[in-house]
């Protein structure tokens, strides 16, 4: 059973998580050979200020 890890800023709408979970499923089941309810997929929200990239916060960027 294939476990898929997806950190994303907070903001996606419903229906981009939605249509982006068909897709990996898909994609998981096409290339792992598993079947698509033996598929999970776990979203960690991220707020600006949990990321830094270059040691800087995004908060501080935008």
């Amino acid at each position: 059973m294939p476990v898929i890890h997806v950190h994303l800023l907070a903001g996606r709408k419903v229906e981009q998580k939605r249509a982006f979970v068909k897709k990996v499923t898909d994609a998981a089941v096409a290339e792992l050979g598993c079947p698509a309810q033996n598929v999970r997929i776990v979203f960690h929200t991220l707020t600006k200020e949990d990321l830094a990239e270059g040691g800087v916060l995004r908060a501080d960027r935008d």
